[in-house]
Formats: C-alpha cells, sequence, structure tokens
C-alpha cells in the first residue's frame, strides 16, 4: 500500500493545473491517478475528425503558461493535446503520474482521519486529501433505441471513433447534432456517398471566426506582454456574452438575430432552414460555433432527417414515419452523460455515509468545490462550474487556487481535514437555484445535458467568471469544521 500526501485523480486540465500549483509551491508528495495509458483526458479520447476547440486558443490555455504559437484562433485537438503534455514536460509533473489506475472506490476512514482509495487493479492507497479531475465529459451517452445492439456495420459514438471504419463511399447515418456533430459532419459527408442525419432538436449555431495565424502574428504575441493582452481582450469579449445568461434572458436577442442571420445566409432552401431553426431561446443549450457546419447539409449526399428513430435493424434505420433508411456505418453524437459521472461514483464518507445518499435530492456542494460529510474531498469542475459563454481553464485555475487555501488552512491549523458545514452548503445551494431558476438554462423551453432528471441546472455557473473567480478568492474559516 502507498501512502502519499495527495491523490489526484485524471490528468486532463485539471489534474495537471493541480499538480503544477502543488510543485509551484513545494509540495512534491502527491499522485496524479489516471485511467489510461496517456494523459490528456477529454483532448486524449475525442480523436473524431475536425475535432477542436470552440473557445479561442489563447484563453483556452493556462493562464501561467501562455503560448504565442497556436496556429490557429481555434486549435484542434491534437494541437491542444501538445500543449497540455508541453506543460507537464515543463513543470515535472510526469513522474507523479500513475497511468492504467482507474479508481473504483474511496472511502473515508473517521479513525485515521484520511482516505482509502481503491483501483480497480486492487490497490488501495491512503492519502490526507483527494482531489478529483475527472471532468464531466467523458462518460459517452447512447441513445436508448430498440434494436441498437442487433446492427450488423461499424457503429461507435464520436469519443471512441473507430478509425478502422473506412467511410469513404458508405451509406453513414449520424444520430445527434449537437457541438461534436457539427464538427466531424463536414469532414466526412465529402467521401460518403450518402450521409443520413438524424436530428432530435436543432442547435443554434453562430459563425466561427477561426483563421490560421499568420507567422508575423505568431512572433508579434512572443513580445513581452502581447499574448496576456490578446488573452485580456478575448476574456473580456467572451465575458460579455454573459449578459444575457447571468442577467436576463431577453438580453440574448442580439446572438438569436446573429445565428438568425447565419443560417439565412448559408442555407437558401426555405424548407431545410425550418428545419434547422430551434424553436427555444438561443443559450438554453449550448450555442454552437461552425462556418462549414450548414453549407454541408445543402450537399446533394446530405439528407437531414428530423423524424425520430423507432428502431435500429441489422442494416438500416426506421423513423417515426415507418421509412427504413439502409445505412453501412452508425456514427453516434449523442454527447456524455454529465451529471451522472460523479453520482455514480463510489465514495463513502464519515460515518460510512454513500455520496448517493448525501445527494438523494440532487447534488449539492459549496462552489462546486466541497460537499458536507466528504472530508478533504475536492471536486475540480465540479457541480454548476460549468459555463456556456467562456473558458473553463478559467474556472479551473480559480478551484486550483482555493483548494491550495484549504490546504493552506489545514497547515496553518494543524487540523487533519476540512469539511464544509451543511448550513453554509445549504445557504450557497439556495441562493445559487434562486439565480438559475429565472435563467436561460431552465426557462428557455428545450430540455439539455445542463439539467439532471429533476429538471434542475447541476451542471452551469450562473453568473460572469470574474464573480466566481472573486468569491473563490479566499477560503472562509467559518464555513467550515476543522477536523483534528
Amino acid at each position: 500500500m502507498t501512502k502519499p500526501g495527495i491523490v489526484i485523480i485524471g490528468s486532463g486540465f485539471a489534474g495537471i493545473g493541480m499538480a503544477i500549483k502543488l510543485k509551484e509551491a513545494g509540495y512534491d508528495d502527491f499522485v496524479i491517478l489516471e485511467k489510461a495509458a496517456d494523459l490528456g483526458g477529454t483532448w486524449r479520447d475525442n480523436v473524431y475528425p475536425g475535432c477542436a476547440c470552440d473557445v479561442p486558443s489563447h484563453m483556452y490555455s493556462f493562464s501561467f503558461e501562455l503560448n504565442p504559437g497556436w496556429s490557429r484562433m481555434f486549435s484542434p485537438q491534437d494541437e491542444i493535446w501538445e500543449y497540455m503534455r508541453a506543460c507537464v514536460d515543463k513543470y515535472r509533473i510526469g513522474p507523479h503520474i500513475r497511468y492504467g489506475k482507474q479508481v473504483a472506490g474511496l472511502e473515508y476512514d473517521d479513525e485515521a482521519r484520511e482516505w482509502q482509495i481503491t483501483t480497480e487493479d486492487g490497490a488501495t492507497i491512503r492519502a490526507n486529501a483527494v482531489i478529483s479531475g475527472i471532468g464531466a465529459l467523458h462518460i459517452p451517452k447512447f441513445p436508448e433505441i430498440k434494436g441498437r445492439e442487433v446492427f450488423a456495420g461499424p457503429s461507435f459514438h464520436s469519443s471512441a471513433w473507430d478509425h478502422s471504419a473506412d467511410l469513404a463511399g458508405k451509406r453513414v447515418a449520424v444520430i445527434g447534432t449537437g457541438a461534436s456533430a457539427i464538427q466531424f459532419v463536414p469532414q466526412i459527408a465529402p467521401s460518403a456517398a450518402e450521409l443520413l442525419l438524424f436530428q432530435r432538436t436543432p442547435p443554434w449555431i453562430q459563425a466561427k471566426p477561426d483563421f490560421a495565424i499568420p507567422g508575423a502574428m505568431r512572433r508579434a504575441l512572443g513580445l513581452p506582454g502581447a499574448a496576456r493582452l490578446l488573452r485580456n481582450t478575448i476574456y473580456w469579449g467572451l465575458e460579455t456574452r454573459a449578459v444575457g445568461f447571468a442577467v436576463d434572458p431577453r438580453l440574448m436577442k442580439i446572438h438569436e438575430t446573429m445565428a438568425r442571420r447565419h443560417l439565412e445566409r448559408q442555407v437558401p432552401d426555405p424548407e431545410l432552414r425550418a428545419k434547422l431553426t430551434p424553436d427555444y431561446t438561443i443559450g438554453c443549450k449550448r450555442i454552437l460555433l461552425s462556418s462549414d457546419y450548414y453549407p454541408t447539409l445543402t450537399r446533394p449526399n446530405v439528407s437531414l432527417i428530423t423524424d425520430g428513430i423507432t428502431e435500429i435493424r441489422e442494416r438500416s434505420i426506421v423513423d417515426a414515419t415507418g421509412a427504413e433508411h439502409e445505412v453501412d456505418v452508425i456514427v453516434y453524437g449523442t454527447g456524455f452523460k454529465v451529471t451522472d459521472s460523479l453520482q455514480e461514483q463510489r465514495i463513502v464518507g464519515r460515518g460510512g455515509r454513500k455520496i448517493q445518499d448525501a445527494w438523494q435530492d440532487g447534488i449539492e456542494t459549496y462552489y462546486g468545490i466541497t460537499t458536507a460529510g466528504f472530508p478533504n474531498l475536492f471536486f475540480l469542475l465540479g457541480p454548476n462550474t460549468g459555463l456556456g459563454h467562456n473558458s473553463v481553464v478559467f474556472m479551473i485555475e480559480s478551484q486550483v487556487r482555493y483548494v491550495m487555501n484549504c490546504l493552506r488552512l489545514l497547515s496553518k491549523t494543524q487540523a487533519r481535514a476540512i469539511d464544509v458545514k451543511p448550513g453554509h452548503q445549504r445557504t450557497f445551494q439556495d441562493r445559487l437555484h434562486q439565480r438559475l431558476d429565472p435563467l436561460v438554462w431552465n426557462s428557455g423551453g428545450c430540455k439539455s445535458w445542463y439539467l439532471d432528471e429533476h429538471g434542475v441546472n447541476r451542471t452551469v455557473w450562473p453568473g460572469f467568471t470574474f464573480e466566481y473567480w472573486a468569491r473563490t478568492l479566499r477560503v472562509d474559516p467559518a464555513a467550515y469544521d476543522l477536523i483534528y
């Protein structure tokens, strides 16, 4: 049994960012448990054609490790992955990572005041604190369609792309029209004999202001302060998008106008355009960015099918009108189990209480970072810290700083553990949901992955990111019980 002081779960942006800040503080007694054979999380797994970021590269990166050399305004997957590797190398995080270590369960030992972490290979680790950086977008979600398992051809989720399946000259069915599908559909349509796109709900899409960054601009960004200035400009530009999210859904009108104009410009056919026009307020679901998705749907070999799917057969898909569509390959662009990813874990806290019991009325945390009854357990990108308008890496950095301050409080007081008080957590949750309920995610007239099975938003932060930054700047010792 190994016994590091801290265990970090996951080696995506959250896990890497946490590790770097521990190292910078002179703390080396930690390990990162990574379920896969390589680092990178979302940016390791998603290798579908056209995979790229939908937040400008200069913002979707660590503030302490700016990269003036991004090749495009919106980086492709491989470049982001390479950036993460470079961070791990520069800050010497590699020796701390244990690959192939899928965490099976966490159990708090009341007597010893420490966590026991069990991995699927049967190993156990004991640690003073656990920092979960597992992310929300890693458990693929498949639709419940009759006969899904009987399909005879290749079928796969976009996050586990089967590169051995040759789509050229094939009849390809794509189920789902979310953030991944709008990136890979334009890439695979030109070579497919036929592409059938099954859409349940159309997304709102705005033009993607992407371009290759010229060498001269990259050189200029290498000058002192230039990359920082660009990042700050992008940050405040993105933050203005939160006005409609954080203040009043009616303020989303300007975004809706932009999206409608984009659709009208790119889809001249009024019948197709009607199928692609959402009937809910923009922002209720994630606003997507693409300049090549709509033109792809106007190709002669692409058909948009808006009738629901009733059955999948060995070589075909049957829609709600009874029409049978023969297909060779099915690609699922149906997103991820977001609210389930935390609730399905085996986590046992104080007094043997399971996290499912603590959250039986829904997920509850304090600033998305700590949860009552689970001392020294910290979540990065936890509940209600996702965003609809800016970079989650900014949120991760705010949370990492908060966790570091919690650890400093422990060090200063010589306490063994810190546990948020239920009353403070309750007050935070009440205020959070009072604020969320009238906003666009709840009142915009759509169903989205932001909401849990009770229709409660457990995913998105309801305000500006600078607000979250300010509120997590310091730890309020009065909000916590210190366990000695």
